[in-house]
């Protein structure tokens, strides 16, 4: 149960005067009825969030493609009876399906009805990303969210990041935003938007949500023995949970982590680090700690691939670095199933390692000197099966 007795921290948000709790609610991985994720397991989902929301969780979180399009009006389901008036609302513009301007008031009014509500607090563009952001502002998005904001249907404009560095502090300097949301965790420092990212945007004024913050589940699977023998070595013992939401929250620039919690275990648990939870909490000695599992972890990467891709582009259109990242994390994290998945399902095929024709160019280029024909063919074969293998 949880302990009534302590009270969920609050942070920054921005130039907002808004406090939000520093745990927030995602609801993208929430308990399904056997393995089908359109089929929410309801009553459970329900009284998780709400749980979270009694112990002082005020940000819930969806958007338009979880749970195959059922998160949406699901979490509008679960916020009746008085919770939707305790929280703020986030949802996400599902921009790769936006083609005119008029697809923007047709999408919000759509999720308005699924989340039974009148006002979307928190609007995010949903994965911006090099090939979508040109694309959705030259469709006139800025002047969109300006009328909707007058108009009291949505609060704030904001966005989700999946891209480089360059691409982040890009979109960041095109407009007044007032939030972002990144993927960031003790792992991900040089990712995407990363540390300095995070630093970037939050000097601008922008309120940062950080996604993945247990790199979808991946930083609380059973620790290989380099990694567990320097957890067992802390003066103060930890969760691997509640170690990374910690080094998360120990940052000032981060405003909220949002979780995505598949159980009762996850709510009482992440509730429990929330409200220990401080800029500051960790000392310099804690810090080095994570600063050397990090580096156990990158050390169990059977390629020694830096991302500085020379290798591309690939006459081939084969994404190298991307099929390195992903081996390494299956085998540095254990997660086969869910690096296979991403491989099979999220990679486009043109991108995947068997359309090497092995013409022997990304290999005259490598600083590294790596054996890329050789290891795509490796990670091909691994990838390629089936997730559930």
């Amino acid at each position: 149960m949880l302990d009534e007795e302590v009270s969920m921290q609050h942070r920054s948000f921005g130039k907002l005067e808004w406090k939000p709790s520093a745990l927030g609610f995602g609801a993208m991985r929430l308990p399904t009825i056997g393995d089908d994720p359109a089929k929410i397991d309801e009553e459970l989902a329900t009284r998780m969030i709400r749980t979270a929301i009694d112990a002082g969780v005020n940000y819930v979180d969806t958007a338009w493609p979880y749970h195959r399009e059922q998160s949406e009006p699901f979490v509008g389901r679960c916020l009746q009876d008085g919770y939707r008036d305790r929280v703020r609302l986030a949802t996400k513009m599902p921009v790769w399906l936006i083609e005119k301007p008029a697809d923007f008031d047709r999408y919000l009014d759509e999720q308005l009805k699924r989340l039974r509500t009148d006002r979307i607090d928190f609007y995010l563009l949903h994965a911006l990303n090099a090939k979508r952001w040109p694309s959705i502002r030259d469709l006139g998005v800025f002047d969109w969210a300006e009328r909707a904001i007058g108009e009291g249907r949505i609060g704030y404009l904001g966005f989700s990041f999946h891209d480089d560095l360059a691409t982040f502090k890009t979109i960041v300097d095109a407009y007044d935003w007032t939030f972002c949301q990144i993927m960031y965790n003790y792992m991900d420092v040089d990712f995407q938007a990363g540390t300095e990212g995070l630093r970037y945007a939050a000097a601008k004024g922008l309120a940062v949500v950080i996604m993945e913050p247990l790199r979808g589940g991946s930083l609380t699977q059973p620790a290989p023995k380099p990694v567990e023998k320097l957890w067992a070595s802390a003066d103060t013992q930890r969760s691997q949970a509640d170690w990374a939401l910690q080094w998360l929250w120990n940052q000032p620039e981060v405003s909220l982590c949002l979780s995505g919690m598949s159980t009762m275990q996850h709510v009482e648990e992440n509730v429990a680090s929330a409200e220990r939870s401080g800029v500051g909490t960790l000392n310099h000695e804690e810090l080095g700690l994570i600063d050397r599992v990090r580096e156990a972890y990158r050390a169990l990467s059977p390629i020694p691939c830096t991302d500085c891709k020379y290798c591309q582009p690939c006459p081939s259109g084969v994404a190298i670095p991307e099929i390195f990242s992903t081996y390494n994390n299956a085998m540095m994290y254990g997660d086969h199933a869910r690096h296979r998945t991403s491989y099979n399902r999220f990679m486009e095929a043109e991108k995947r390692a068997d359309n090497c024709v092995e013409c022997g160019q990304c290999e005259s280029v490598c600083p590294q000197q790596i054996e890329i024909i050789d290891w795509l063919k490796k990670a091909h074969a691994f990838l390629a099966e089936s997730p559930a293998s």
